[in-house]
């Protein structure tokens, strides 16, 4: 991988952190015990049992969002400080590089597409 590439993927990958940051602001808020971990916000919107209700359902809703958006805030950042550790790009699995196409499609990803697919198929 050349260093433009790289670089547009560091940037690709800075954009989508700030954006699952925002999102998660949205529903939640960190936890003040640990500042890489969030909290889905429970809204009370009303006294009566159907906004009880409509509330518990909401959380559900938010907590699950939560957890998704959660998640991929991290696999963001285990790739960009793999970025800066300059191991960027190496299959976590086998040791070796990992296709350009496969990280351009997806910046994230930690393993090759040998090593994937025999996880997947375990």
């Amino acid at each position: 991988m050349n260093k433009k590439e790289l670089e547009s993927i560091k940037n690709k990958l800075e954009e989508e952190k700030t954006h699952l940051e925002q999102e998660l602001q949205k529903i939640a808020s960190k936890n003040p015990h640990n500042p890489d971990d969030w909290k889905a916000k429970f809204e009370e919107t009303g006294d009566d049992e159907s906004d009880s209700a409509s509330e518990v359902v909401k959380f559900g809703l938010n907590l699950t969002l939560e957890k998704t958006l959660e998640k991929s805030l991290k696999d963001v950042e285990k790739a960009l400080t793999r970025i800066d550790k300059k191991d960027y790009g190496v299959c976590k699995y086998c040791q070796q590089g990992i296709n350009p196409k496969r990280l351009l499609a997806r910046p994230t990803s930690s393993a090759c597409i040998p090593c994937k697919t025999k996880l997947k198929s375990l």
